[in-house]
């Protein structure tokens, strides 16, 4: 049999996957997400399932985790690799994607429902490619996945802007994260959506080849989303509910918001500017 017969027969056979990408992961909130995940795939004929993670940093700790909480499970881990960015990570394991592809952070815990959900959703609504869920922090507070189409004013506004500025403009920065929309019924056709938890239709994904590597960090899941919407539709569907423990890329210093600034030039070059 041929690599590419075996890769096809691989796709054929998985009803789900998920790909994880970790980078010097915080082991503790790394577990609960692989726990969450467990809970989540309760009822799956566990063959029709496989959980790729990919690491981009050498780590003992994530196989030993990987490999005990999902002992049931297909799993493969992938290293050695460096680190070859967020996107082009979970770009490895594409054509090994199956009829549904989860993409999924390392710091997501899901409800026990949240797969059952999406899955349902999405075979219910064959126009639906990708779906995205509520998200709350880990505090309880409501966190907003979906976006309008950034303006610069708004991207600086959200990252950098002191609190008493964000007050002054919170109309502004609600219509940004579209929270009159994405309340409790399912809102179609955001703009833009999180990549800490893309659920995916597989073809869909592989037809657009999955995430453009030139984003290292950062906006990656801005463009995808942006080509998503030109081939399927996307649909916020809150059935399915997660806990996002991540984001707040200016907080966590230079490096990170070099990186943001990088990549939002190459986001506005190829889709365009917009200042306010």
């Amino acid at each position: 049999m041929s690599s590419s017969d075996k890769a096809a027969r691989d796709v054929a056979e998985h009803l789900l996957t998920v790909s994880i990408v970790t980078f010097q992961p915080d082991m503790e909130i790394l577990r609960r997400t692989l726990e969450s995940l467990v809970a989540a795939l309760t009822g799956f004929e566990h063959n029709l399932v496989k959980v790729f993670v990919i690491q981009n940093s050498d780590s003992n700790a994530v196989p030993l985790a990987v490999a005990r909480i999902l002992a049931n499970y297909h799993f493969e881990i992938i290293t050695g690799h460096g680190n070859i960015g967020f996107g082009a990570a979970h770009n490895l394991i594409l054509p090994k994607t199956g009829r549904f592809h989860l993409i999924l952070n390392p710091d997501i815990e899901m409800d026990p429902a949240a797969l059952i959900n999406a899955i349902h959703f999405m075979s219910n609504n064959r126009e639906c490619g990708l779906v995205t869920p509520k998200a709350h922090w880990p505090d309880g507070q409501r966190q907003y996945l979906c976006k309008n189409y950034p303006a610069l004013f708004d991207l600086l506004l959200r990252g950098f802007a002191p609190a008493l500025l964000k007050q002054i403009f919170a109309k502004r920065l609600d219509r940004y994260e579209m929270r009159t929309e994405t309340a409790d019924s399912d809102f179609w056709d955001p703009p833009i959506v999180s990549g800490c938890f893309m659920f995916f239709d597989g073809d869909i994904l592989r037809r657009l080849n999955g995430f453009d590597p030139s984003y290292f960090l950062y906006f990656e899941d801005f463009d995808l989303s942006l080509r998503t919407s030109q081939i399927t539709r996307i649909v916020y569907v809150p059935k399915v509910k997660v806990i996002h423990a991540g984001g707040h890329a200016a907080k966590k210093g230079m490096k990170h918001i070099r990186l943001f600034a990088k990549s939002a030039r190459t986001f506005y070059r190829r889709h365009g500017l917009r200042l306010v």
